[in-house]
């Protein structure tokens, strides 16, 4: 396998996939309580959507963009929600890169359960920091995966880097 077609292995993933899902959405949150934004790991908030580390990531730095609104399909987003998510991404990008110094990103969305939506009613951009040589030996032999910061302390540098970039 070449290193243009290598997976991103995250078999951590498999604990939220088999979880038993609380029937509230954990992407609705309330637009003007911030009170929880820090157990909530939410980075930064626009008018209409919100910027989240991701709890289960598929890399170090793996955030998520999403409307207030509980929509489940780009189509729904209007106008507004679909120019605030792209400015969101662009500066989430910059600010990843402030922060973690990544060679590439994967930015996008997952539109359906059959397409690996785990939250396939309430719509997210995913951008994930990339490496070379990200893929390692460590998932594949051990079962174990590598996320080299705790989430807190990740949230930490990203919301302070949010605030200056």
């Amino acid at each position: 396998m070449n290193k243009e077609n290598r997976p991103l292995w995250a078999p951590w993933r498999i604990d939220f996939i088999r979880s038993k899902k609380d029937k509230q959405c954990f992407l609705c949150i309330d637009r003007d309580d911030e009170s929880s934004d820090v157990e909530k790991l939410i980075i930064a908030r626009g008018e209409k959507n919100f910027v989240i580390l991701n709890r289960y990531p598929y890399n170090s730095g793996h955030i998520m963009i999403s409307p207030y609104r509980h929509i489940g399909d780009i189509e729904e987003m209007d106008r507004e929600e679909r120019y605030e998510m792209m400015d969101l991404t662009v500066k989430s990008k910059k600010v990843l890169s402030k922060v973690l110094n990544p060679d590439g990103f994967n930015v996008g969305f997952n539109l359906g359960t059959a397409a690996g939506a785990g939250v396939a009613d309430h719509i997210h951009m995913h951008i994930v920091p990339r490496w070379n040589g990200d893929t390692n030996f460590m998932p594949v032999l051990a079962g174990i995966h590598v996320v080299p910061e705790a989430l807190n302390v990740t949230l930490k540098l990203l919301t302070q880097a949010w605030r200056t970039t």
